[in-house]
């Protein structure tokens, strides 16, 4: 059940859009206990006019190879899992492709877990 949105600029490769991809799913799966093939993510790519970011907000050196990572999951992970989950998303991006601790932003967007459907109109995790 996470839902995955990355964003980036138009122009970096196939193999590097999915590296980004298979290592927050890694990520997810080593802190967040994930099921394996519950894989639901997307890769968004702009054109530097529509992709706006902060070069230095708060006092990080960001590049033009900048990665936003937006995770849509249940609320029932601890204040700790979360910090260990940033951690080991911008330690396994950093291994593969390459990117910089300072280029990845996450956002972690928490909804109840009846807010999920799957997929034939069944909310699967309502109770």
């Amino acid at each position: 059940m996470p839902f995955v949105r990355v964003s980036i600029r138009r122009g970096e490769t196939r193999e590097y859009r999915h590296a980004i991809l298979d290592n927050v799913y890694a990520s997810l799966r080593d802190v967040f206990n994930v099921p394996e093939d519950d894989k639901f993510m997307v890769v968004d790519e702009y054109d530097p006019d529509n992709f706006v970011f902060s070069k230095t907000y708060p006092d990080i050196a960001r590049s033009d190879r900048f990665v936003l990572i937006q995770i849509t999951a249940s609320n029932t992970r601890t204040i700790e899992q979360k910090k260990a989950l940033y951690a080991r998303i911008v330690e396994r991006l950093q291994e593969q492709p390459g990117i910089r601790p300072e280029d990845v932003f996450i956002n972690l967007v928490e909804v109840q877990k009846e807010n999920w459907s799957f997929g034939n109109g069944v909310a699967q995790y309502a109770t």
